[in-house]
């Protein structure tokens, strides 16, 4: 068996090279942006009204003038309009370009305005209030987002402002997963007592489309000549490939001895962690192939520790730094092996750190005892015994 950095370590080293495609802005969201967005003019592009009310020139106001005759109305969308006299003001519209010579906007609220007059009733006024200055946020050629960035509605709202109605984007793999063994039976079918309902594909299908993949999903029975046949008719159509059980060491687990005669590379095919243990990962020049353990929550701990990690590695996506939570509840474990618990997350509003609560299970079988879990905090291999108070990974399902 190799340790859980290790098996991370090949993982990563062995990436997709995934091109690039473009997208019209509809198509973009939740896709992974492969080039980077300029400014194409200053953030605003102008000095923007931020008020209703009036605007005028500071100066007049300082010298004593309270009470201004309204020159003209500066809609959202005019033209700039250029004071003629310092002595008046123009009535203006959130949104709208300041007029030119002025360099202060009153709000309505503070104001009355009655026949083509507007009376100013405060007197702590400054400089430039309720104006957005041009290029404020940003200036023009400034990056606004980068390659890797995921693309969400800010960053579609963004894009759009700068025209760019089509954007680069990863193009994604080709993906299907594989669910294995006779025991399981479609959804829609009822089984017999000896059988099971097909689960975990439909989890790690969902832990997919959260990135933008839309996986393929197929089930292969416990044949092997079967097994090997459709092994290498996926590896010649998907780049990705994922499968859920047929992987241990049974008589049954024809996973494998398939992949290997199909040209699959195996970097390991056992890691010293629980759940977990019987994972399989390899390559060849075209392939990535996960192919894990068939209990759910071994299935699950996989696609989030190691699957998912590997994806944003794989689309170049930004980096974030890996969340770290706080041990509640002491736990003791004798065996030298990474252990991943599933966890309550509680955020502490005094300390602002997250807390983490173990639950209680019935081993890797029980995946409805993740239901009431946020994921699992990795527990080294080097300790047995783990107090509360201590910080550990924390490895989110949710």
């Amino acid at each position: 068996m190799i340790t859980v950095s290790e098996a991370m370590q090949l993982i990563m080293a062995n990436k997709l090279d995934l091109k690039s495609t473009e997208v019209s802005l509809t198509e973009a969201l939740g896709r992974v942006l492969y080039e980077n967005i300029e400014a194409d003019r200053p953030f605003p592009p102008f000095n923007r009204v931020t008020m209703d009310g009036i605007a005028l020139n500071f100066n007049s106001f300082a010298n004593g003038i309270t009470r201004f005759p309204i020159e003209k109305i500066q809609a959202a969308g005019d033209k700039p309009y250029r004071l003629i006299n310092d002595k008046h003001c123009v009535e203006v519209m959130t949104g709208a370009v300041l007029p030119e010579l002025t360099d202060v906007v009153i709000r309505i609220e503070d104001l009355t305005i009655s026949d083509g007059m507007a009376n100013i009733n405060i007197n702590g006024i400054e400089k430039f209030q309720h104006i957005h200055r041009c290029g404020a946020d940003k200036a023009a050629g400034s990056v606004l987002m980068k390659k890797g960035d995921l693309i969400g509605p800010v960053e579609l709202s963004v894009a759009a402002s700068v025209g760019k109605s089509r954007l680069k984007v990863a193009m994604y793999p080709a993906t299907v997963i594989v669910s294995t063994g006779d025991e399981l039976v479609p959804v829609s079918s009822t089984p017999a007592f000896h059988q099971i309902r097909i689960s975990n594909s439909y989890a790690i299908y969902s832990f997919l489309k959260k990135w933008g993949i839309s996986a393929e999903m197929i089930h292969l029975p416990d044949n092997e000549t079967y097994i090997q046949e459709k092994i290498k008719e996926l590896l010649h159509t998907y780049d990705l490939i994922v499968i859920s059980g047929g992987v241990s060491a049974g008589k049954f687990d024809f996973i494998p001895k398939a992949l290997k005669e199909g040209g699959i590379h195996s970097f390991f095919h056992k890691v010293s962690q629980r759940p977990g243990k019987p994972f399989f990962f390899g390559s060849n020049e075209k392939n990535r192939v996960f192919a894990l353990p068939g209990n759910p929550v071994s299935t699950l701990l996989c696609v989030t520790r190691y699957l998912i990690p590997w994806l944003k590695e794989s689309l170049d996506l930004a980096y974030t730094d890996q969340p770290m939570v706080k041990l509640m509840k002491p736990i003791v474990f004798n065996a030298p092996l990474t252990f991943f618990v599933p966890v309550k997350i509680t955020p502490n509003p005094e300390t602002h750190l997250s807390e983490a609560f173990p639950l209680p299970g019935n081993g890797s079988g029980d995946f409805a005892n993740l239901l009431d879990a946020d994921g699992f905090i990795e527990l080294p291999d080097n300790e047995n015994e783990f107090q509360a108070g201590q910080f550990f990974p924390f490895w989110p399902i949710k």
